[in-house]
């Protein structure tokens, strides 16, 4: 990582591009860090964890001690009808159980006779219970409990972002890869061309092949540079593409200098830096996966609104006692012949709403698990095709190493051949043409065994640990 903060600072900053020599080449594990750190989905991806914090400080909110104060007041021409305080101070518990504790002190000549008190006001202290349909399940209990599950499922959220948007940055580098190797290629064959365009005019100069020749290979010349020239523009595109994903700390877009290139050995260590394990069963989905974990925890989550929508079915009955004293700091003037006590009972007759909504919580798991099932065997599928890919890919890319050879070979026979004036220019011309249709075979081959790889990372839900 510290080699690659310094090509970086190479692409930012001229100054320090004249004080010190930097690499040139571009790992392409350095640059999976890089972007797994700096570029901006990533980041987004790491602020979902600590929405997902915020949220379940705001559901655990639910559960803070509360100080209420009521306090009303009335003067009419200098008499005061009334002077009320009520204050309370709740503790909400988990099981639909909230202790409080209250103190009220009334006056005025217009009182209401139930509000009348002993002139230093009361204090009581007691419980309230729902032991209806907020006894095990209720909206509080219930939002701390997918808030939970939300921050779990951030955790995956957060994986699939990272995992897609380093599956995107390593397809870009794998095209910047191919269109390098392809301008090497042509530049190859354009020194090789030239070299042959030289020693051709000199024979013709020398009255020993016939003139016409150099206008063949001045053509060949003229073509190769005409590839080399394309391949240079399809190059500056794929440099612009790969750009994309390259920022700095402080969130500044960086643009890729011409003279960096790619790393060119990367397949023998493809595995290691996409993270990719060693043994794997093709289309068995890994037990964390984040697409799945997330598809499961948002089932938990809906499961959770469904026992709450079932319980609403529920009569809600609220049970209220407090002891009375005048004397609070006194534990023996609680008396149990003093007290304040209540309950509420609230229940609809026919039940639409509440057998409504948890038929829709219902249809919503239903829905869910579908999806979830769908979704493993998308993704078993997906692994096992990835994996015939790779294998097809692997012969292909023998097959193809092999054909560069033959036709390597047979250019070189041909050379031969001519220098014994037994073939001629346009033979050696052929030879060269399917040699370089070879090798920009091999290279597309591989590039394809790239991007099966990086689609086998992305189906497998992979984060590298490339910090």
């Amino acid at each position: 990582m510290k080699n690659f903060l310094g090509i970086l600072f190479l692409f930012y900053g001229h100054a320090l591009l004249a004080q010190e020599r930097l690499p040139e080449v571009l790992p392409f594990k350095e640059y999976l860090a890089y972007v797994k750190q700096f570029h901006p989905v990533a980041r987004q991806a790491g602020l979902k964890l600590g929405m997902a914090e915020a949220e379940l400080l705001r559901a655990r909110g639910g559960f803070d001690p509360k100080i209420e104060v009521d306090y009303d007041r009335k003067v009419f021409k200098n008499t005061e009808y009334y002077d009320i305080l009520n204050s309370t101070f709740k503790i909400p518990t988990w099981y639909g159980i909230e202790l409080k504790a209250n103190f009220e002190q009334n006056e005025g000549i217009y009182l209401n006779p139930e509000r009348t008190l002993p002139a230093d006001g009361l204090f009581s202290a007691g419980i309230s219970v729902d032991v209806g349909q907020g006894m095990f399940i209720n909206k509080r209990m219930a939002s701390l409990r997918s808030a939970k599950i939300y921050r779990e499922q951030s955790v995956a959220a957060r994986d699939l972002m990272v995992n897609e948007v380093l599956y995107n940055a390593a397809l870009a580098y794998f095209n910047w890869l191919r269109v390098y190797n392809e301008m090497t290629i042509y530049e190859g064959f354009l020194e090789n061309a030239v070299e042959r365009f030289k020693g051709i005019e000199q024979n013709a100069r020398l009255g020993e092949i016939p003139a016409i020749d150099t206008v063949e290979a001045r053509i060949s010349v003229q073509s190769r540079r005409l590839d080399l020239e394309q391949a240079r523009v399809d190059l500056v595109k794929e440099r612009l593409d790969l750009s994309n994903f390259l920022w700095l700390d402080n969130n500044t877009p960086v643009e890729l200098q011409p003279n960096i290139i790619p790393e060119v050995g990367i397949l023998p260590n493809i595995d290691e830096d996409l993270n990719i394990p060693a043994v794997i069963t093709p289309g068995v989905i890994p037990d964390n996966h984040p697409r799945l974990r997330s598809l499961e925890l948002g089932l938990r989550a809906l499961e959770v609104n469904r026992r709450l929508m079932a319980n609403r079915l529920l009569p809600a009955i609220n049970l209220e006692y407090n002891f009375l004293t005048q004397e609070p700091d006194q534990l023996q003037s609680f008396y149990r012949e003093n007290y304040k006590a209540g309950i509420s009972f609230s229940f609809p007759l026919f039940l639409r709403k509440e057998r409504g909504e948890l038929r829709l919580a219902n249809f919503r798991i239903d829905d869910a698990e579908l999806d979830l099932k769908l979704n493993v065997r998308q993704l078993e599928n997906r692994i096992l095709g990835t994996f015939q890919q790779l294998e097809s890919y692997s012969i292909q890319i023998q097959m193809a190493e092999e054909m560069v050879k033959n036709y390597d070979l047979m250019l070189a026979a041909e050379e031969r051949k001519m220098s014994f004036g037994e073939s001629s220019l346009f033979l050696i011309n052929t030879r060269e043409i399917r040699l370089i249709e070879a090798r920009l075979k091999q290279n597309a081959i591989l590039n394809k065994f790239l991007y099966a790889k990086a689609m086998l990372f992305r189906n497998l839900g992979i984060v590298p640990n490339v910090d």
